[in-house]
């Protein structure tokens, strides 16, 4: 029977008076144009070496408009009198450069593990376009907080530009405050999400319906047709500025809508606009297994034929009281308020039994300001200022669906799930 105690583990290096005091790491770096095959010629060129290469400590590769970058440490024996393992590779990366054509370096490379590197972070940036002013900025708001950038991706090009900065070492609140300078100042969206396994966990998302689902403000339509709409839409800025108390707000707005026919909020349904790329976002998260509903400050009458025709999963919001075919002036049942909307979100969640951490909520207004700190991650939507500063991300491009990107998604990905 083998004395499994006496088999060496992979990592453990031949003895002998060659071997020198231990492992050495080497870096082989590989740029040029791309094509297939490359990786393969590279590590069936380390496979040959047989001993002299025992370990693949890490690889990295990209490819840029067509442009390769592919870096790959390994770890080897030391060996007396050899020179360094990059030394040793050398001409091992000389018949790879020869055989594909590209540049093929060896360098040395610490053998040990990689340095602890801290919290960890997704940093989206988002614009239309996305000026190098941008860029710049948020790397050197990065650096200043302490953090580092490990790697950058693009995410989309269309309906907006997006690239994902993976940064490392610096904390949620520094860099959330540092790079919303940089956003402010160069007209771009800066999102920041901690890294993990939580980002691409999320399950269910809750949007606001009134500026984030669709364009204005239903309650001010309403009121332009009764003949009130300064009166209302003045009572509306001081309640989304958070100067007013919601519930007390709506009442005082729906007071000023009794008499008006109830046919008129057919007809104010009819004409909603959604806001561009709201039905991209449902569909992309649907397919993708999302639940997606909508929790409004508006009226049932307005929101239930919306999420019917958008094919949601659920709805909630206040209902219009009506009698002899015309608006009284009251409503009836629960109000759905501030504090309502987040309650609505944990039932939601609840119902489909998906943890509160993992959900989504969008919005724009003060009313909004706790469903988005109960989601897992809460979306300022071109929202007004006290909501941009206490949502986990904000977003001002005129594109509902730029939410896929604070999620994560690429275009490709987006266009694979339509």
């Amino acid at each position: 029977m083998t004395d499994r105690a006496a088999v060496p583990a992979p990592t453990d290096l031949p003895e002998g008076p060659e071997t020198g005091p231990g492992p050495e790491g080497a870096l082989l770096t590989v740029t040029g144009a791309d094509r297939p095959g490359v990786t393969a010629t590279l590590f069936a060129a380390l496979e040959a070496l047989g001993g002299e290469v025992v370990e693949v400590v890490d690889v990295e590769q990209v490819v840029v408009h067509g442009q390769l970058v592919l870096g790959v440490v390994v770890r080897g024996p030391g060996v007396a009198g050899a020179g360094t393992l990059a030394d040793r590779l050398t001409p091992t990366a000389a018949d790879v450069a020869a055989t594909t054509g590209l540049a093929v370096t060896a360098e040395p490379a610490t053998a040990s593990e990689p340095p602890e590197r801290g919290p960890r972070h997704h940093v989206t940036v988002l614009g239309r376009p996305v000026p190098p002013a941008a860029v710049a900025g948020a790397a050197r708001a990065i650096a200043e907080v302490g953090g580092n950038i490990e790697a950058i991706r693009r995410l989309s090009d269309y309906p907006v530009t997006s690239f994902e900065l993976t940064v490392s070492g610096a904390g949620s609140a520094p860099l959330r405050a540092a790079l919303g300078a940089v956003a402010a100042r160069t007209g771009t969206d800066v999102a920041v999400e901690q890294a993990g396994l939580g980002r691409r966990s999320k399950r269910l998302i809750v949007l606001d319906v009134d500026s984030t689902l669709v364009r204005g403000e239903v309650i001010d339509e309403l009121a332009a047709r009764a003949g009130r709409a300064d009166e209302v839409a003045g009572i509306t800025a001081a309640a989304m500025n958070g100067e007013l108390d919601f519930e007390e707000s709506l009442r005082a707005r729906v007071a000023l809508l009794a008499g008006l026919p109830v046919g008129v909020l057919d007809e104010v349904r009819e004409q909603l606009v959604l806001t561009p790329g709201a039905r991209t976002l449902i569909r992309t998260l649907q397919r993708l297994g999302f639940r997606c509903g909508i929790v409004s400050g508006g009226f049932t009458q307005i929101t239930d034929p919306l999420a019917a025709a958008l094919g949601l999963d659920f709805a909630a919001a206040n209902t219009l009281e009506v009698a002899d075919g015309r608006l009284t002036g009251g409503l009836v049942g629960e109000i759905v308020d501030r504090a309502g909307k987040a309650r609505a979100l944990a039932r939601f969640a609840a119902e489909h039994g998906i943890p509160l951490e993992q959900t989504v909520a969008v919005g724009d207004g003060a009313n909004d300001l706790d469903m988005l700190a109960a989601a897992g991650l809460g979306i300022a939507f071109n929202a007004k200022p006290v909501v941009r500063e206490q949502a986990n991300a904000a977003l001002n491009q005129p594109y509902l669906d730029a939410v896929l990107q604070v999620l994560g998604f690429t275009r490709d990905e987006v266009l694979d799930a339509s």
